[in-house]
């Protein structure tokens, strides 16, 4: 297991995390240690959580699973956590105010059984709360030793220029990463998202790697999913909807190079887009999300696995999302160079 930092911080983590998000739900509490136990014995020390995920009741079978494992292994693991979305019904139950903010970390704290958490992301934009607010929680959330690092999720440019851009100027505590939704599938991040991370040196933690599991190769052009599946579940789901992501080519381009490659090297479908994600520019940590422990015993298989340049030129070509003309595509480079060339 390689291990890699949080954005500029000293702290070290496995370029590999353990994400929770079906600890509660689709994996039970028994099948959920499991999944810890053979993360930890891979050499993997990341485990991504947040509040909502099965309205706590992950972050509890996590709290149960340190308590339960030798202090060496508690002393070795990073514990991320968020906050931001309801788990209550009143005005004050969701946001990024001090209040609510506040109120969620102590919950999260209780549930995980531990008194600092190591990374502490906000879990989502909240345009009724003022910058400054949300920051001056968590820089003095940071000075009460409640929180180590902070981190952002699914926040845009501008959003992430304009926090990084506050904290600095106020000498507040500065977010280290942002979890955005990252993949072959999805890489519209490269546009001006990945840019800024950059600039500023957030590490990326890339959240649904295998796009909702479509590069995994359980679904096929002509067979509807069906059975022990998310789809298969709910058809209409969000970002994994068949429907619209199965009536574009793209995706069953991206998919049919991924199997090639896969194929070719004696890897797994999962096993080749994980490598892929693992070494794109500014990426510290990628999130894996398992049902089961065969389901991550293979996608741990990608800590080992290293895809050549013209591998990765493959797959970077037939997953490029097309950007328009402008401002992102060649149009709008020409242009920008053009202006610059000018002086204008």
């Amino acid at each position: 297991m390689e291990y890699r930092n949080l954005g500029r911080s000293g702290c070290a983590v496995s370029a590999l995390a353990l994400g929770t998000m079906t600890f509660g739900a689709e994996s039970d509490e028994a099948c959920s240690h499991a999944q810890l136990d053979r993360f930890v014995e891979a050499g993997g020390t990341f485990i991504d959580t947040a509040d909502v995920y099965s309205a706590g009741v992950s972050e509890e079978i996590v709290g149960r699973w340190l308590a339960a494992r030798p202090a060496a292994v508690r002393d070795q693991v990073v514990i991320a956590t968020k906050g931001r979305f309801p788990m209550g019904a009143g005005p004050n139950d969701a946001g990024l105010s001090r209040r609510h903010l506040d109120r969620a970390l102590n919950a999260s704290l209780r549930r995980l059984g531990v008194d600092c958490v190591d990374l502490y992301q906000v879990h989502a934009w909240d345009p009724l709360t003022p910058v400054e607010e949300t920051l001056r929680f968590l820089d003095d959330a940071v000075r009460q030793g409640r929180i180590h690092y902070v981190g952002l999720s699914n926040y845009t440019a501008w959003q992430i220029q304009k926090t990084v851009d506050i904290a600095d100027f106020r000498g507040l505590a500065r977010p280290v990463t942002l979890q955005p939704q990252y993949s072959l599938m999805s890489r519209e991040i490269e546009w001006e998202i990945v840019p800024a991370c950059r600039a500023e040196g957030l590490g990326l933690l890339p959240w649904s790697p295998l796009g909702g599991g479509w590069l995994t190769g359980k679904y096929r052009r002509d067979q509807r999913p069906a059975g022990a599946t998310r789809l298969g579940e709910n058809p209409d789901r969000g970002v994994e909807a068949f429907d619209r992501r199965g009536a574009v080519e793209r995706t069953w381009a991206i998919v049919d190079e991924v199997r090639a490659v896969a194929e070719e090297r004696g890897a797994s479908m999962a096993q080749v887009a994980l490598a892929w994600l693992l070494d794109r520019p500014a990426v510290t940590s990628v999130i894996l999300g398992a049902r089961t422990v065969g389901q991550l015993e293979d996608n741990l298989g990608a800590a080992e696995l290293r895809l050549s340049e013209a591998e990765s030129a493959r797959l970077d070509k037939v997953s490029d999302p097309g950007a328009a003309d402008y401002p992102y595509g060649v149009l709008g480079l020409e242009q920008r160079g053009r202006n610059i060339r000018g002086g204008r």
